[in-house]
């Protein structure tokens, strides 16, 4: 076994990577019958976690007849990566290694629609870190390759090539004494991460009216009933897909903005950006990665994210670049009709629903500022109606109904002083229901609200847990306390 490994390690050294099969299976109907005949006992020895007898096989298929079947490189690693833990030899496992890391040479050399050359060369840097990290020369090599292959597929990036990039910008960024290698490594990461999530949100919003329609077609008639099944089947397939590309995208990213904090202080960038602006005035796209970095960083008092956003948003005026002028006319400014007209704006343009959560939020304590409780409100739920799980929304309806006390006293004796309180813990009690990440500040809230006297539900023949209307402009049901 160890001669053919060797055997087959030197065919690997010699073999053509940019290989293209003029025949899938084989060049006359003896080989692809053998062919067949591989596959077949690799898928077989493969799921029965016989891994010599699989891997046996598998080099069979790789030599022979490379393009048969892409399900042969897409389950090597697990087969590699079992062989080579349980190798003891360090010569082989050398080997295996190589073997491991040639495969995403050949698959998509053999299998280019199914897997890119820039993945292959992501998942390369990311198993050069899992068994070759200790050659410093390999790291460096990893490192470049991480850069390489996130260029070559920008928004396509894996999960586990960004997290390999990233850990290797931290280490780089000691090893050199350079904040700007974590810098650039957070910028791509945010500006192609971003676009992934927003991909995968356009596919999702595009495929929801679908079942409507194939609703309606059942329902006239025009398709029948297995037809139908099926299209819904292949629907809920796609949004349940795109729905944990999204999950994966905002787990990465939240890594990364982990890993990014110590290096995240608006006062390291301003140092590392100021001189950058003057320098990059006219180049947008590099202008557009320092006001998208401070941004989400929340450096929105720095001179520099105003001089940038400001140069940006008059060159490309975009939806990203109308909300944080928005942001901007808020922090910087205090000129909140300014920041409604940009946030506005910003809503019209967002092409997805989900993009527009955050500015419906923003607009709404934009209005509560001005003392526009019912408009806040309705921006709050029109942020709600779009991802129902948005806690800071139902607490800044409760707000706004803590707010109103003074406004919605009345001389009606059937009206409780203070009965907005009760309103506003229903929402707070909801945010912290619907959403973990504000149920700390929700239920901290609440607890603070005024308490109604008791005296006065008694006098009105009120008792707790009884139904009660507020009025005013809120005009909801509550329940007495």
């Amino acid at each position: 076994m160890k001669k053919l490994l060797l055997a087959v390690t030197v065919f690997f050294c010699t073999w053509a990577v940019n290989a293209q099969c003029s025949f899938q299976y084989g060049a006359n109907e003896e080989d692809s019958i053998a062919c067949l005949g591989n596959v077949t006992a690799f898928n077989m020895h493969f799921k029965a976690q016989h891994w010599e007898d699989a891997y046996s096989a598998w080099q069979k298929v790789v030599n022979n007849c490379p393009c048969a079947w892409s399900g042969m490189y897409q389950n090597a690693p697990k087969m590699l990566q079992a062989m080579i833990k349980a190798e003891k030899d360090s010569a082989r496992r050398e080997r295996l290694i190589d073997t491991l890391l040639w495969t995403y040479d050949i698959y998509p050399a053999s299998f280019p629609k199914n897997f890119s050359k820039g993945q292959g060369i992501g998942y390369q840097a990311y198993y050069t870190m899992m068994y070759r990290n200790k050659d410093m020369a390999k790291v460096e090599e990893a490192f470049d390759n991480c850069i390489r292959s996130v260029e070559m597929e920008k928004a396509a990036t894996q999960p586990v090539v960004w997290d390999c990039y990233f850990r290797l910008a931290t280490q780089f960024v000691i090893v050199r004494k350079d904040t700007n290698i974590v810098i650039d490594a957070y910028e791509r990461a945010t500006e192609y991460i971003d676009e992934a999530i927003i991909n995968a949100w356009k596919k999702y919003e595009e495929d929801l009216p679908q079942f409507e329609v194939l609703q309606k077609k059942f329902d006239n008639g025009e398709i029948d009933k297995i037809v139908y099944d099926k299209e819904v089947k292949k629907l809920n397939q796609d949004t349940t897909r795109q729905m944990a590309l999204v999950r994966n995208y905002e787990k990465t990213i939240g890594k990364i903005e982990a890993m990014f904090v110590p290096y995240a202080e608006c006062d390291i960038l301003e140092k590392v950006y100021s001189s950058k602006v003057e320098a990059n005035k006219n180049d947008i796209p590099a202008l557009m990665k320092i006001v998208g970095t401070m941004h989400k960083r929340g450096c929105h008092s720095s001179e520099t994210f105003r001089k940038a956003l400001e140069i940006v948003h008059k060159a490309q005026p975009s939806a990203e670049t109308a909300y944080m002028m928005g942001v901007l006319s808020i922090s910087q400014l205090n000129d909140y009709d300014q920041a409604a007209n940009y946030i506005t704006e910003a809503i019209s343009l967002f092409p997805t629903n989900e993009q527009k959560v955050e500015p419906y939020y923003l607009l709404g304590t934009i209005n509560l500022k001005k003392g526009n409780y019912s408009a806040a409100r309705e921006m709050a739920y029109n942020a709600l109606k779009i991802r129902p799980n948005y806690g800071k929304a139902y607490i800044l309806i409760g707000d706004l109904y803590a707010a109103s006390a003074g406004r919605c006293n009345s001389d009606d004796p059937n009206v409780v002083p203070g009965a907005v309180y009760w309103a506003a813990a229903d929402k707070y009690a909801k945010a912290a229901a619907v959403d973990a990440s504000v149920a700390a500040d929700a239920n901290a809230k609440r607890a603070r609200l005024p308490k109604v006297p008791i005296e006065e539900t008694f006098k009105r023949g009120l008792s707790a847990g009884q139904a009660y209307h507020v009025g005013c402009w809120i005009n909801e049901n509550t329940t007495v306390r």
